[in-house]
């Protein structure tokens, strides 16, 4: 096992990490649980995403990274430091790590990012932008000179950007994403039904029938909380097309951002993005009629991509082959990796 290399999409809501020769080795929310009076961690993963509103007052369930910037160093670290120890990598030997980030981090966020991943014993960082990772993993040759729009709704942040020749030509990002659907619909809930539920409820509730366009069949879920009236347990039920009224302000936000994003983008690009369409990539990519929607509004196909919650890792994990490249003669191309030792 020893040089192999690893690439890591460090995500808001899950961290995923590819390994060279291996594909995708793991998958897990980027959750831990912390005793609030020693500050230890209790859980990380899976097992602290069980604890998610299930806590007693002593017992914090923390998410390190927030729109995906990293708000916990400590955590982060310890979150990373675990992850690569499942994978022995920490023990054996010292890879060098491809890691994902938005694409509107400032220098300090993107240090932050490098010192989290520095601290679990690697040997050299390269960052690359979530959108050009996501092309990458959506089988685009960025290399040439071809205009090719990405745009990636994550969980914490919503990445878009034009790419061409291994480069960005114009990128937006926006804090809004599937945590805003999520916040969407325990608003929603709770104004029309005076029912308050939690963000896991809301999150299966919008994998079970959230949408962003009127589905054909009307679908139904039911929905279990506290009645904000009387402060006892009841629940509800919460069809798609009132589904559609709670999702669709954050949906068109984030449509408006796209609009703006073409708007800027020069003319010769555009040409190129008109033809082939927008690649909608991210795990909130999944939500039912957003690739309609988006099409619709801003009279371009889009292409959802085939499991679009793995293009950004899988994107990485083949931009590996680029860390031999860095500072040796590219032949005109950039390289889409920025290293940091």
């Amino acid at each position: 096992m020893i040089g192999t290399d690893l690439a890591i999409d460090l995500g808001t809501s899950s961290i995923k990490v590819y390994m060279e020769g291996k594909g995708i080795v793991l998958n897990e929310p980027s959750i831990l649980a912390v005793d609030n009076l020693t500050d230890e961690v209790l859980a990380v993963g899976s097992a602290a995403y069980e604890m998610l509103g299930r806590t007693s007052s002593r017992i914090t369930v923390a998410r390190p990274l927030a729109n995906g910037v990293i708000s916990d160093l400590t955590l982060a670290e310890h979150l990373i430091s675990y992850y690569l120890r499942q994978l022995n990598a920490s023990r054996l030997f010292t890879p060098r790590v491809v890691v994902s980030v938005p694409c509107g981090l400032t220098e300090v966020e993107r240090r932050a990012v490098v010192d989290a991943i520095g601290s679990a014993g690697v040997r050299k960082v390269c960052l690359i932008e979530e959108p050009v990772a996501a092309a990458i993993g959506a089988g685009v040759d960025i290399g040439v000179p071809h205009g090719t729009m990405i745009v990636d709704v994550g969980q914490g942040t919503t990445d878009m950007a034009v790419i061409s020749l291994n480069g960005i030509a114009i990128a937006n990002s926006i804090h809004i994403a599937g945590d805003d659907f999520n916040d969407s619909i325990v608003k929603y809930v709770r104004r029309k039904f005076n029912l308050v539920i939690g963000d896991r409820m809301a999150e299966d509730a919008k994998i079970a029938i959230g949408c962003a366009y009127p589905k054909k069949k009307l679908e139904s879920f039911v929905l279990k909380g506290r009645n904000s009236v009387t402060g006892l347990p009841t629940t509800t039920s919460m069809d798609s097309d009132e589904m559609l009224e709670a999702l669709i302000e954050p949906a068109i936000s984030i449509i408006k951002t796209v609009q703006e994003t073409l708007e800027e983008t020069p003319p010769e690009l555009l040409a190129d993005i008109f033809t082939d369409g927008i690649y909608l990539t991210g795990g909130s990519a999944n939500l039912y009629g957003l690739s309609t929607l988006l099409s619709k509004k801003t009279k371009v196909p889009v292409i959802t991509m085939e499991n679009p919650q793995d293009c950004v890792v899988l994107g990485a994990g083949k931009a590996i082959r680029y860390i031999d490249q860095i500072g040796s003669r590219t032949d005109g191309h950039i390289n889409p990796l920025v290293a940091y030792n």
